[in-house]
């Protein structure tokens, strides 16, 4: 028996739907992150590794709680990503210095979904184009 749901192969749609999603990630211009329950990245794109000046492939054996600066200290960290959903967050540059990123809502929204998958806007830059001279 035939899915009819599927598109057919030779189209556009079929050639989406046989895309894996890691290949569509990293390939996305925006910083997008995936994290274990535990805190555990799962996958950082090429974007979101630019983003905080890791090498290929460095993000991936860091935990969440390296790189958000949370702001409530023994709080989970994969918590505090989920619950800024909208909102502007601190993240540490490999360098040690401060990115400003707002985080979307996780794509992955299920109560048991085992991953959390956001993605950033890197504003660090319009923050400081906005400051003035008298902030100093």
């Amino acid at each position: 028996m035939e899915d009819r749901r599927r598109a057919n192969p030779d189209t556009t749609l079929g050639y989406l739907e046989r895309l894996p999603a890691l290949v569509l990630l990293a390939r996305l211009p925006v910083p997008v992150l995936a994290v274990e329950r535990d805190g555990a990245v799962v996958h950082a794109n090429p974007a979101f590794e630019r983003m905080l000046g890791y090498p290929a492939d460095q993000v991936q054996d860091r935990t969440i709680g390296d790189l958000l600066q949370t702001s409530s200290p023994g709080r989970s960290a994969v918590a505090e990503l989920r619950e800024s959903a909208g909102k502007l967050v601190a993240l540490e540059h490999r360098d040690g210095s401060t990115v400003r990123a707002l985080v979307s809502k996780s794509v992955l929204e299920r109560r048991d979904d085992p991953v959390t998958l956001v993605c950033f806007h890197d504003v660090t830059e319009q923050l400081w184009d906005g400051l003035s001279a008298r902030d100093f």
